[in-house]
């Protein structure tokens, strides 16, 4: 756990983060996942969040519910701004 300092309301803010590796069930990749909150975690990889499911053993199960509008996809980009193919 990281503390920050006091701010200007004499407050700390403290971070958990875990690091975890594991398989994407939305990119289908072995990837490394980093916790966003408390059994939340984000896929390095396509960036799609996940909730840990410890059944015997250890899933990630995507968030949105199927069928409820289109899941986000990162698309690579030139420097000039035209997609990547």
């Amino acid at each position: 756990m990281t503390a920050f300092g006091k701010g200007l309301f004499s407050k700390r803010m403290e971070l958990k983060t875990e690091v975890t590796n594991g398989t994407c069930p939305v990119c289908d990749e072995t990837t490394i996942f980093v916790s966003i909150f408390s059994r939340l975690y984000r896929c390095i990889t396509c960036g799609a969040d996940t909730r840990q499911e410890v059944n015997g053993h250890i899933r990630f199960m995507p968030i949105a519910a199927a069928g409820i509008g289109e899941q986000p996809v990162m698309k690579m980009m030139n420097n000039d701004g035209t997609q990547k193919n």
